[in-house]
């Protein structure tokens, strides 16, 4: 009897739960439509931050909102809040897989809008290779959209171009290196050039006389020729004087 009470009491417990969680998501849901029901009408009506106040309160209630991620991406992106934006749109996409298993017929053209969407946020950016792929794959699920098409064909040039431009200044980037180490390279030689020279010059001043010994040398040379000079002219005179006594003696013996 015990065991019986007990059982038919959580019984009865669980089948409260039960009906408190269905009423609690059937509220919750109550809630989500009438907040985005309030974001379109201020949506339509242009008043964006409104609408975002109104969509937020959406996905407070369901996180997991597709909707509410989806037109709270929509009232950011119409106030130019592109990385806020982008985040909400991912959030849909995350959930791609299932919403086309679901339903593709209506959920394709939506997450193609998201993608595009995506898209011009990137080109927002400058980030072309990453608008190349939205457009790629918004055209995928809805392949007859000529906007889509059109982006897609212009995120593809404006990306070639910036590769073009990246490559262009990675060039120049190294050029500029270059010379840089070419300068570098012409003031070390200059350098080696200018510790050799000393050593040429040094060597070349002591292979030449000095000229204190070089003067002394003249010097001597000149002492040496005017001795020599000297000498020749003594003996010339000696020469004379014997020459005039031998004359005299002659004299003298005929006298």
């Amino acid at each position: 009897m015990i065991g019986t009470m007990k059982t038919g009491h959580k019984t009865i417990i669980g089948m409260t739960t039960l009906g408190l969680l269905c009423a609690t998501a059937a509220f919750g849901q109550k809630a989500e439509r009438k907040h985005i029901r309030e974001g379109n009408k201020l949506y339509n009506s242009e008043k964006y931050t409104d609408a975002e106040i109104a969509y937020r309160k959406s996905v407070d209630v369901n996180p997991r909102s597709v909707e509410g991620a989806y037109d709270l991406g929509n009232a950011l992106y119409r106030q130019q809040k592109y990385p806020e934006a982008a985040e909400q749109y991912q959030l849909v996409t995350g959930q791609g897989e299932r919403l086309l298993s679901e339903n593709k017929h209506d959920n394709a053209p939506r997450l193609a809008q998201v993608y595009h969407n995506l898209g011009n946020i990137g080109m927002q950016n400058k980030e072309y290779a990453k608008s190349v792929e939205a457009y790629k794959q918004s055209l995928r699920l809805n392949p007859r959209d000529e906007e889509t098409r059109y982006n897609l064909a212009l995120a593809q040039k404006l990306l070639e171009n910036q590769q073009q431009e990246q490559d262009q200044d990675q060039q120049k980037d190294q050029d500029q290196e270059q010379e840089q180490q070419d300068r570098q390279q012409d003031q070390q030689n200059q350098q080696d050039q200018q510790q050799e020279q000393p050593k040429d010059q040094e060597q070349k001043t002591q292979e030449q006389p000095q000229p204190d010994e070089q003067m002394s040398q003249d010097n001597a040379q000149q002492i040496l020729d005017a001795f020599l000079q000297d000498e020749k002219d003594t003996q010339e005179k000696v020469k004379k004087a014997q020459a005039k006594q031998q004359e005299r003696r002659r004299s003298d013996k005929q006298w």
